[in-house]
């Protein structure tokens, strides 16, 4: 897929669109006529625009797709980086924080147009496909799946972040008033359901015609379809009031996201499963090839397009600073308590739920004033890290100074790879950072790489259905799903060696129930609540996890109320319930919705 995604590139340039009042056009000014290709043959390349639209981001905060601010920075994972809290302050900023977000602030208009580019390319390509008959085009149903699934990806998206969306497909024809005309929110539904029936309807129907292999790596298969079909009947299960709140829990919904989830769960020969080591998921060398994803965005570099490729630019800005080969710009930092969650007891290795908070990373490496003891920092920090017993996905999800980069025991990162460690400390995240001899970077003016972006794992998988058998009081069937995390966990170590050392003192234990805990259905919450934020810490999950959850406002105050003692700038931080939980529709989008659409409460 990755020589598949650069194919047609003149189609790709045909299908993109222009300003803001014709960005939905079928045929827009200046470019050929796409009406002008008929042929089955050119079907390949109105598919490849669409997944192209889905990698090609046109800035550094405009797609659907990049989950580091809208999932990682708005939760109690990461800081946002960078260069001061002034720095992209309107962009990012104020988001992480929830004070001074306008219909005006910088990444969210970007995010929604960029969203229904992709979203109008996948309805181009409907049209297109749905001229042939399955004797003209042989694959028409692998196509067809392939686009629905990642436009009905896109409005699940757009639905997540927003709640309320316009929900487009092929049947929207002409020029721009078509698409002013469809609303973000149809007034006349008590609440968001439709949309969800919507979403879960194309998905389904996704799964339907899609392969269970694809002769490309990298194209949509069924079991992506299948994953998503159980994820959004998870996400509808949760049902909310108008102010956002959780008001029910929809057991029949659970129940039939179980059977979704037993497809994949159930499926023999290998096909999909745990990677053995929990580091395969986030190298480079292994894009494409593992049984652990089941979809992946797929980036590249030095593939014939005029930018010098298709690369990643959703991390444009969190490559460290001004070391080791990396340019720019250290956005993207980790809280302390999301380093402190990883502590585990001494004698169960199992995670330390009421203590793990009550001190920090930077209590041990600072002077009498105040300042930072360069020396114990990059060292190692040992006084904090030996202090303690630390779950190994640490080592995998984050780096402090005087430990090795990415596995790579030669080059220990150094504090002075962090712009402005006062602001933001010297934890670096680095799920998706690739070690700078990886043949995948390229510089710009902005620092991206090539590596590929994976959008569900089979882990992922193993959580919703923990989760599901929790609600529905069957946590006991839940227990060996979580228990399979964390046994994976204590197995992929081979790679967290500094010398002939561990890099810190690795303990993890099992649930062990009438042993080492009580698992009741409040424990076993509590467990799992725990285990998702260990596993998918820094890949943009928790944010949307503690909005299906109900749970915002209780985590996120509690967070600024503890970590703004450790960096003041966050006194300021408040998540108010009822407003924050989505954002607002930008100023642009109301523009150009010519009244059509109603602005999220709150703003």
């Amino acid at each position: 897929m990755k020589k598949y995604i650069t194919y047609s590139l003149a189609l790709c340039s045909l299908l993109s669109l222009g300003s803001c009042d014709d960005f939905l056009e079928v045929n827009p000014k200046g470019v050929l006529d796409e009406n002008l290709l008929n042929k089955a043959s050119d079907i390949d390349g109105f598919v490849t625009a669409a997944y192209s639209r889905m990698c090609e981001i046109g800035s550094l905060d405009s797609s659907p797709y990049m989950y580091w601010w809208s999932g990682s920075m708005r939760s109690d994972d990461c800081f946002k980086g960078g260069g001061g809290v002034a720095d992209a302050i309107d962009s990012f900023g104020n988001l992480s924080m929830f004070t001074n977000v306008t219909p005006n602030t910088g990444a969210i208009d970007g995010t929604w147009y960029v969203g229904y580019q992709v979203i109008q390319r996948c309805n181009t390509a409907i049209q297109h496909i749905n001229m042939f008959t399955e004797e003209e085009l042989p694959e028409k149903n692998s196509r067809l799946g392939e686009v629905l699934f990642i436009r009905t990806f896109t409005h699940y998206r757009l639905k997540k972040l927003w709640k309320y969306m316009p929900y487009i497909d092929e049947n929207v024809v002409g020029q721009s008033d078509a698409f002013e005309a469809i609303p973000n929110r149809d007034l006349e539904q008590p609440n968001d359901l439709y949309l969800w029936e919507r979403i879960l309807e194309d998905f389904k129907k996704a799964e339907e015609l899609l392969p269970l292999d694809q002769e490309d790596k990298g194209r949509v298969s069924k079991n992506a379809a299948t994953a998503m079909v159980a994820r959004t009947l998870l996400n509808m299960a949760y049902e909310q009031d108008d102010s956002h709140q959780v008001v029910n829990i929809n057991k029949e919904r659970l129940s039939e996201a179980l059977t979704y989830i037993d497809k994949l769960t159930a499926q023999e020969g290998g096909r999909l499963g745990l990677e053995a080591d929990f580091g395969n998921n986030f190298l480079v060398e292994y894009d494409n090839n593992t049984k652990e994803s089941i979809w992946e965005l797929q980036f590249s570099i030095n593939d014939g397009m005029s930018t010098g490729g298709r690369i990643n630019r959703a991390e444009g800005l969190n490559h460290p600073w001004m070391w080791a080969g990396f340019q720019c710009c250290d956005f993207n930092h980790a809280s302390y308590t999301m380093a402190n969650a990883f502590k585990t007891d001494p004698v169960t290795g199992l995670p330390r739920f009421e203590d793990y908070n009550d001190d920090d990373y930077g209590m041990y490496i600072k002077n009498a004033d105040g300042s930072y003891d360069l020396d114990k920092v990059n060292s190692g920090a040992h006084d904090y890290f030996d202090k303690y017993t630390w779950d190994p996905r640490f080592s995998h999800t984050i780096v402090a100074p005087g430990q090795p980069w990415k596995y790579n025991d030669q080059l220990l990162f150094h504090s002075s790879a962090s712009r402005d460690a006062t602001t933001y400390s010297y934890l670096k995240p680095i799920k998706d950072m690739p070690d700078p001899d990886c043949g995948c970077l390229m510089y710009d003016g902005w620092q991206f790489n090539s590596m590929n972006k994976k959008m569900i794992r089979y882990s992922d998988v193993l959580m919703w259905k923990a989760e599901i058998l929790i609600q529905l009081d069957r946590q006991d069937e839940a227990l060996p799903l979580i228990n399979q995390l964390r046994t994976r966990a204590d197995n992929s170590r081979a790679r967290l060696m500094n010398g002939d050392e561990p890099t810190m003192n690795y303990k993890i234990g099992t649930y062990q129930p009438g042993v080492n805990c009580t698992w009741t259905k409040d424990y076993a919450w509590n467990a799992l609540v725990w285990e998702n934020r260990l596993e998918f810490a820094c890949e943009g999950h928790r944010f949307f996890d503690l909005q299906r959850w109900g749970m915002l406002d209780e985590v996120l105050n509690d967070y600024f109320r503890i970590e703004s003692t450790r960096f003041p700038w966050l006194g300021t931080a408040r998540f108010t319930p009822g407003r924050d939980e989505y954002l607002p529709v930008s100023q642009n989008q109301m523009e150009f919705s010519k009244g059509n659409y109603t602005q999220n409460p709150g703003y």
